[in-house]
Order: C-alpha cells, then sequence, then structure tokens
C-alpha cells in the first residue's frame, strides 16, 4: 500500500495551499497588490469561484469544488478552493532539478497547449488586449508596479534598459501584431504557465493555476503563452528544455513562426516573474532577492538578443561584402537582401544573367542605382516591422543612401550596424576574376572597382572589417562588433 503524503503548506505572493491526504485547500490572502485586490471577502469568493471555472478547461478532475467557511454566527466569512492534491514527485520542475528526460512529456504539455489555444475563445476584446497596445499597456503597468523596486532588489540602469528596448520593440513592430491578430493566434490562454504548476502523469499532464483575477491578463497571443513556460525552464537553468518546448508548441501550433517575438515575450513573462519575486521579497523571503535580480537580467539579455537589426555590408567589389552578409545572416537568423539581385529581378532580368556594363552605364545607370536601392529599404523595412533582422549586402558607396538606411532604421525602431569591408587591392582583384562565370550576380570588373574607389563617400559610421583573414574569424569579429553597437 502506498505510504499518504505528508501533510504541507506552501505559500505564495497571494494565496496559501494547505495539503492534507489526498485533497490541496487553497486560500486567498487578504491583499491588495496593486494589480489584484483580495481584500474583501466579496472579492475572494468571485476569485475562488472564478479559478474553479477557468483551471476545469485544462484540469477538470483536479478542481473539486468551492468551499464556504463560516464566522461564529454562522456568517460566510472566506471561502476555500478544493483541489485534488497532485503528486510532487511528477511537479515538472521537480523533474527536470533532477535531470530527468522530460521529452516525452514536454511534447505532450506543447501538444496540449496548442490543442487548447485553438478551441480557447477569441474576439475583437482579446485581440485588442493582446495588440500591439495592449502588450504595451502590460509591459507599463509592470514597469510602473516595479517602480518602487528600483535599487532594491532591482539595478535601476538595468531595469531602465529593459523598459526602452522592450517599448521600442513594440513600437515598430505593429505589422506584426496585426498579422498575429489576423491569423488568429490570439486567445482567452492560462496567463501563468510555471513549471511548479506543471504535473507529468501517466494519462497526460496537468496545468494549473492559470491566472483568475483579471481576464486581460489572460487574453494574450498563444505564443505569449507557451513563452512563459519556456522562460522558467530557463530560470531552472535548463534553458535547452525552454528551447525544445517552443520548438514543439510551433509544431503542434502549425503557426508561422518569429524568433524576435519568442525572445521578447520570454523577457516580458521573466520581467512578471521579477516583479513577484520583488513582492515576495517584500514580504520578507529573502532568497527571492536574487532571484528578482537574476529574472531581470535574463529580460534584459532576451531583449538584447531578439531585437531585430538593420545591418548594412557595404565596400568595393571584391572586398568580401557577399561572403561576410551570408555568414551574418546565418549567425543572426536574419534575411538578406543585395543590390546585385534587386537590380536585376526589378528590371526583369535572370539574376544569374551577365548584365555588364562601363561605370554608371547600362543596367548601372545612376537612376536605376536609385531603384535598386530604394527597392531595398522598402523590403528592409517591410521585413524590420515584421520582426526580422535584415543584412543590406550593397557597396553603400553613397552618404545619402546610408542616410536613407538609417531613417529606416529609426522609423522601425531598430538598432543599425554599418560594416565596410576592405581587403589588399591584389586579393580583390584576384576574387573579382575569379567569380567570372561562377553564377554570382555580380557584373563588377577591376576596372569599375577601380572607379569607383574615387568616388566613395566618406563613412565614418561604419567599422572597417579586413575580410582578408580566415572568413569564419572575420564574420566572428563583425558579429561582436554588431552587437557592441546594440548593446
Amino acid at each position: 500500500m502506498t505510504e499518504p503524503e505528508p501533510a504541507a503548506i506552501a505559500e505564495t505572493h497571494c494565496a496559501v495551499v494547505t495539503f492534507i491526504g489526498d485533497k490541496a485547500f487553497k486560500i486567498k490572502k487578504p491583499v491588495d497588490l496593486g494589480f489584484l485586490d483580495f481584500t474583501t471577502p466579496q472579492a475572494r469568493k468571485a476569485v475562488c469561484h472564478r479559478e474553479l471555472e477557468l483551471n476545469r478547461r485544462l484540469a477538470p478532475d483536479v478542481y473539486l469544488d468551492v468551499a464556504e467557511v463560516s464566522d461564529g454566527a454562522g456568517r460566510p466569512c472566506d471561502w476555500i478552493l478544493v483541489m485534488r492534491r497532485m503528486p510532487a514527485d511528477r511537479r515538472l520542475s521537480t523533474l527536470v532539478r533532477q535531470g530527468a528526460d522530460v521529452d516525452d512529456e514536454l511534447r505532450a504539455l506543447a501538444k496540449m497547449l496548442a490543442a487548447f489555444h485553438s478551441r480557447a475563445e477569441r474576439g475583437p476584446r482579446i485581440d485588442a488586449a493582446a495588440s500591439a497596445a495592449g502588450l504595451e499597456r502590460r509591459w507599463r503597468d509592470n514597469l510602473d508596479e516595479m517602480s518602487r523596486f528600483r535599487g532594491d532588489p532591482l539595478e535601476p540602469d538595468v531595469l531602465d534598459d529593459v523598459a526602452g528596448r522592450a517599448l521600442g520593440y513594440i513600437a515598430g513592430r505593429a505589422a506584426l501584431f496585426r498579422a498575429r491578430a489576423e491569423q488568429r493566434r490570439n486567445c482567452d490562454g492560462h496567463g501563468d504557465l510555471i513549471a511548479d504548476d506543471v504535473f507529468c502523469l501517466p494519462d497526460g499532464p496537468r496545468a494549473l493555476d492559470c491566472l483568475e483575477f483579471d481576464d486581460r491578463l489572460r487574453w494574450v497571443d498563444g505564443l505569449d503563452d507557451a513563452c512563459f513556460l519556456a522562460m522558467d525552464l530557463e530560470r531552472l537553468g535548463a534553458p535547452r528544455l525552454g528551447s525544445r518546448f517552443l520548438d514543439l508548441y510551433a509544431e503542434f501550433s502549425a503557426g508561422p513562426r518569429s524568433t524576435s517575438l519568442e525572445h521578447h515575450y520570454t523577457a516580458y513573462r521573466a520581467l512578471v516573474r521579477a516583479k513577484v519575486a520583488c513582492l515576495r521579497h517584500e514580504q520578507g523571503v529573502v532568497e527571492e532577492e536574487q532571484r528578482a535580480r537574476f529574472l531581470l537580467t535574463m529580460a534584459q539579455w532576451h531583449l538584447r538578443v531578439g531585437q531585430p537589426r538593420l545591418i548594412l555590408v557595404g565596400g568595393l567589389p571584391g572586398t568580401g561584402k557577399s561572403t561576410l552578409s551570408g555568414a551574418l545572416a546565418d549567425q543572426l537568423n536574419g534575411a538578406i537582401v543585395r543590390s546585385d539581385r534587386v537590380r536585376k529581378e526589378i528590371n526583369g532580368i535572370d539574376p544569374e544573367a551577365r548584365a555588364g556594363a562601363a561605370w554608371e552605364a547600362g543596367l548601372y545607370r545612376p537612376e536605376i542605382s536609385e531603384m535598386a536601392y530604394a527597392a531595398m529599404l522598402v523590403r528592409a523595412r517591410e521585413m524590420l516591422d515584421m520582426g526580422e533582422t535584415v543584412v543590406l549586402d550593397a557597396s553603400w558607396s553613397s552618404a545619402a543612401q546610408r542616410a536613407r538606411a538609417r531613417s529606416v532604421a529609426a522609423d522601425s525602431s531598430s538598432p543599425i550596424a554599418e560594416l565596410r569591408c576592405t581587403v589588399g587591392t591584389s586579393v580583390a582583384m584576384d576574387r573579382i576574376a575569379r567569380r567570372r562565370g561562377s553564377g554570382d550576380p555580380s557584373d563588377a570588373t577591376g576596372e569599375i572597382a577601380t572607379t569607383m574607389a574615387a568616388h566613395f563617400d566618406p563613412w565614418p559610421e561604419a567599422a572597417v572589417i579586413d575580410t582578408g583573414h580566415d572568413p569564419q574569424r572575420t564574420a566572428q569579429l563583425a558579429r561582436s562588433m554588431i552587437d557592441d553597437r546594440a548593446s
């Protein structure tokens, strides 16, 4: 016969749960934390019944009833949520800390969450809450609520950096959020999916304790919901499992992926948990101080890594622009737009076909070059608006064209990095000669390279990259320069 689990008590910032036998009894604390107010019996009654209703969507066999508590005169004074007790050794956070193989459990959970999102309530109010404006409001509300923790326990500089990066991302991504709404990605989700509240049972996972006190905080993009658990797995020291869970969720939800949006939502969820840790620290739980700082730093890291960037890779012909551009696009999971291809595409010419001409003649007349650069920047703006990093491979010999690129970056709230490739003249000329007939879309000759050098506008804003080294080393150096400019 299995030995019954001993009685126990668990406490959060807004509730106390008592475990006795095979039952768990949850009572709300009579607290006002700003974003929730449980100070009146009526509020606690309403929120207990709401929690029962909402959590039965994902765990109907766990949430049993709401019990009434009466005072000495027989008048109702409080309410208790009655639940089936889950086995502590099957808690996802426990399994992760033990180093257990949880791939099957994560697969089952991702499948369950994607199915739940597919049938969850949708509508205009939910789309409004999950829109760019709604997301900005959630960020601002959390940041305002955390302002009193500046300096203790949170570092003001980190908090300010997180705020700037988060709000900047949202400001430049209106098209992305509109597209997500059109794809019906917004729904009434779980809202608080953490590993402590997920139990991996033989007949499938149970996800408990959804957010019940404010519907608007549960009305989110399904990806936002999934990123909460990915963030929590990373917090537990298992970022690989967090990434794996997002891969599985993407597989089962069958939606278009956005790496930058995954990072953004993960950062938002880290900020939310940092706020909770601050509240617990304020309530006297000493160890929460370090957790709050760690979570805020996690949010900052994801915002840095996930921010869409515009990268100009320029220089004379033969200096290795295309090789470097390709390597950077791979490293940054970005898109690459190459002027040689765009120039031919907008003129109805096969990009692989030769269209050689003298300096500023034929397909390389100034007016056609203007059209090509304008088309590149239009494409770049569209991709930046959708949260993609873009690498623009062109000579960028004109200071006016570079200024237009900076305007595109500023208008989309995206940092810009400008790189000028350089290499010895003999090496460049050899590269130009060797790529003739190779299928490369460039039509530049040695003569054109020499003429262009005489007409190349000064470019003091660019970091100079010597491409005469090993390509991998060159790409690593360029990446570090880009990261320095985005930090």
